[in-house]
C-alpha cells in the first residue's frame, strides 16, 4: 500500500466478457486486495476489503455474496482499523477458505512504509465463511506481529499452504497440515523486501515444492521454498506483484507488473513485451516551447519520456521512433524543459535529486540543489520543479524550502526559510499504531509541494506545502507572507497553485485532503493577492478530491480542474464547474 495509492469505489461486474460493467456495491471499501469466485457457482463471491487507507471505517474485512453481487454480507471482521488483503480457496473444496487480515494505515508524512497493527493475522474457515479460526499463532511456528500476508495453497497437495509474511521475522512460511503448524522456510530478503508492497506467492499446479515469489524480480524455488533463484527481471517489468499459471497448461503464464502484464507460453523461457500496452502511470506532464510542442513526463518504474504532440506520419499516430526516453527525472518526479532551449531537460525524482539532460549529446548531469547537505532536507514522493514563465532562466525546486538557480543548476540559492508548519501534529484520522510510527524525528514533517511563479511578475512567487500552508512573495523570495485560507487545517495538501496570466493579484489553489480521509473537493480563488479566499467547487461531485487547477492562458474565466475521477471545466472563473470527460 503505497503513499500514492488510488482509491476505488467498490465492486464491478461484467456479464459480457468485459465490454460493459455494472457497479454491484461495497462502495466505501476503497481498497480491495483479492476477489475469489466459487469455481462451482459464479454467484458465490468472496471479497477481501482492505478499507480506507487513511481512516477508520466499518466496510472492511471479508465480504460474501451468494446472489452475484445483489447483496453482500460481512463474514470476517476484526475492527474499524483492520481489513483483509488476500484470500485463497483450498483446491478442490471451496468451503475451505484462507484469509489474511492486515491492520494498516497511511500517515500523511511518510512514503515508505505504511504502519502495521495488532489486528493482522491469518484465518481459516471450513464452512464457507460462516466461522473462522486464527491460524497465525507464534506458538505454532508463525511469525509474531505480522503485517501484510500473501497466501497460496498447492493445487496438488491441499494441505500445503504458503504464506509470505511481512514481519520482524519475515519471509516465507509453510504449513504441511492446512495451517495447524508452520515452518519458517526462507528469510531470503529478496523475496519479501518491502513486504507491505509485495506479497505475491504462487504454487505450481502439479508440484507442491515448486513455488514462485513476486518481488523486484520473479523468484523460483524447487525445494518447497527453502532456496530461491531469480528467473525473470527487467526488461519486462521492475516490480512484480502476481503470477498466474494455467492449471490445464502450466507452460501458459501471465505476470502482473508495475508496467502492465506479460505472457509466456513456454514456461517462462520467453515473455511477451509490455510496450504494446498504453498504461503509463505519469504523475506530472509538461510541454516545451517548440512547434509542434512536445509533451514530457516521468513514468512510474519506466523512466521519463518526451514525445511530440503531433505525429510525423499523419493519421498513423505517434510511433515508437518518436518516443524519446530521458535520463533526467524518473518515477514520480516533475520534468522542466528549458523555455529557451527545448533540448535541455531537467527532472527530479523521489528523494529530492535533480538531473539535467542534454538531448543533443545524450549526457546527464546531476544538478542536485541539496547534494552538499544530505539529511538536512526532507522529501516526499513528488517534489516541485518549475521554470518561471516571466524569467525563463529561473528554475525553482522545493523541499521544505524553495531553491532557485539562474545558471542551469550550476548554483542554487535557497530563497525561503522552512515554509512548513512548525508542528502540524497528528491528525485525528490515524489509529494509535500509525500515529506512533514515524521515521521523521521532530514535529516538523512537511514539505513544499507546489511552486507557482507568476507569468506577469518574476518577483511574484506562490508556494504551498503538503501540511496545509499557502505562501506568497512579492520580492523574489526576500520576504514571504502566509496567506493560507483560514479553513485549511494541518495536512491539507496544497496540491496545485495557478496564478492568473492576466491579473497579478488573482490565483487559484487546489487542496487535497484525502490523506485526512476527506474526499471532498476544495478549490479556492483569491482576487486580492491572498488576503481573502472564496471556495469555488460548485458542480464537482462531493467525493471527488482535486489534484490540480489550471488557467487558460488565452480565454478569460476559463479554468480546468483535474480530480481523482475526472476532468472539469469552468467558463465563469470557477463559480460553476461541469464535467469535461468526452472519451476519457
Amino acid at each position: 500500500m503505497r503513499s500514492d495509492i488510488a482509491m476505488g469505489d467498490g465492486m464491478w461486474k461484467s456479464t459480457n466478457a468485459g465490454r460493459t460493467w455494472t457497479h454491484i456495491g461495497l462502495t466505501h471499501t476503497q481498497a480491495i486486495g483479492s476477489v475469489l469466485v466459487d469455481p462451482h457457482d459464479p454467484n458465490i463471491v468472496y471479497v477481501a476489503a482492505l478499507g480506507h487507507p487513511y481512516g477508520p471505517n466499518a466496510q472492511r474485512g471479508v465480504f460474501k455474496t451468494t446472489d452475484g453481487g445483489k447483496t453482500w454480507h460481512k463474514v470476517l471482521y476484526k475492527n474499524v482499523n483492520t481489513g483483509a488483503i488476500d484470500l485463497a480457496f483450498q483446491p478442490g473444496n471451496a468451503r475451505v477458505i484462507y484469509a489474511a487480515l492486515w491492520q494498516t494505515r497511511r500517515p500523511p508524512w511518510n512514503v515508505y512504509p505504511p504502519s502495521n497493527g495488532p489486528g493482522s493475522g491469518l484465518y481459516k474457515s471450513t464452512d464457507a465463511g460462516k466461522t473462522w479460526t486464527e491460524i497465525s499463532q507464534p506458538a505454532h511456528g508463525f511469525a509474531a506481529q505480522p503485517g501484510r500476508i500473501g497466501i497460496a495453497v498447492a493445487p496438488s497437495d491441499p494441505q500445503r499452504v504458503y504464506a509470505m509474511v511481512d514481519a520482524k521475522a519475515g519471509g516465507l512460511y509453510r504449513s504441511d497440515d492446512g495451517g495447524k503448524h508452520w515452518t519458517h522456510v526462507s528469510s531470503d530478503v529478496r523475496i519479501w523486501q518491502r513486504g507491505w508492497y509485495f506479497g505475491g506467492i504462487t504454487v505450481s499446479p502439479r508440484n507442491p515444492d515448486v513455488v514462485y515469489a513476486a518481488n523486484t524480480a520473479l523468484y523460483e524455488s524447487r525445494d518447497g521454498g527453502k532456496t530461491f533463484v531469480p528467473i525473470k527481471g527487467a526488461p519486462g517489468g521492475d516490480d512484480y506483484h502476481t503470477l498466474w499459471i494455467d492449471p490445464s497448461d502450466p507452460a501458459h503464464r501471465m505476470l502482473g507488473v508495475d508496467q502492465g502484464a506479460v505472457v509466456s507460453i513456454d514456461g517462462g523461457k520467453t515473455w511477451s513485451s509490455w510496450y504494446n500496452q498504453p498504461i503509463a502511470q505519469i504523475y506530472h506532464v509538461t510541454t516545451d516551447n517548440r512547434f509542434p510542442f512536445w509533451v514530457c513526463g516521468a513514468q512510474q518504474d519506466s523512466g521519463a519520456v518526451c514525445l511530440p504532440s503531433q505525429s510525423e506520419h499523419g493519421v498513423d499516430g505517434i510511433s515508437m521512433m518518436q518516443f524519446h526516453e530521458l535520463t533526467a527525472g524518473g518515477e514520480s518526479g516533475e520534468i522542466a524543459v528549458d523555455p529557451d532551449d527545448p533540448n535541455l531537460v531537467y527532472g527530479n525524482t523521489y528523494g529530492g535529486s535533480v538531473d539535467k539532460y542534454d538531448q543533443r549529446t545524450q549526457q546527464t548531469q546531476s544538478v542536485n540543489p541539496t547534494l552538499a547537505w544530505p539529511g538536512l532536507y526532507r522529501a516526499t514522493w513528488t517534489l516541485p520543479l518549475v521554470f518561471s514563465p516571466a524569467q525563463p532562466k529561473a528554475l525553482y525546486f522545493g523541499n521544505q524550502r524553495v531553491f532557485r538557480t539562474l545558471d542551469g543548476g550550476a548554483h542554487w540559492t535557497p530563497i525561503s526559510p522552512d515554509l512548513t508548519r512548525p508542528d502540524p501534529a497528528v491528525p485525528a484520522n490515524l489509529d494509535a499504531s500509525t500515529a506512533a510510527d514515524s521515521p521523521i524525528a521532530g514535529p516538523r514533517r512537511g514539505v513544499v509541494y507546489s511552486i507557482a511563479p507568476s507569468p506577469l511578475d518574476a518577483r511574484l512567487i506562490w508556494a504551498g506545502t503538503d501540511d496545509g500552508l499557502v505562501w506568497v512573495t512579492h520580492d523574489g523570495g526576500a520576504h514571504w507572507n502566509n496567506v493560507t485560507p483560514p479553513e485549511l487545517t494541518p495536512w491539507s495538501k496544497v496540491a496545485g497553485i495557478a496564478p492568473s496570466p492576466r491579473h497579478a493579484q488573482v490565483a487559484y489553489v487546489a487542496i487535497d485532503r484525502h490523506r485526512l480521509d476527506d474526499f471532498r473537493p476544495y478549490i479556492y480563488r483569491t482576487r486580492d493577492g491572498g488576503k481573502s479566499w472564496q471556495a469555488i467547487t460548485h458542480g464537482i461531485p462531493p467525493r471527488d478530491f482535486v489534484n490540480v487547477v489550471t488557467v487558460d492562458p488565452v480565454t478569460p474565466g476559463l479554468l480546468y480542474a483535474g480530480t481523482e475521477f475526472g476532468v472539469f471545466v469552468s467558463f465563469d472563473d470557477g463559480d460553476r464547474w461541469q464535467p469535461l470527460q468526452q472519451n476519457l
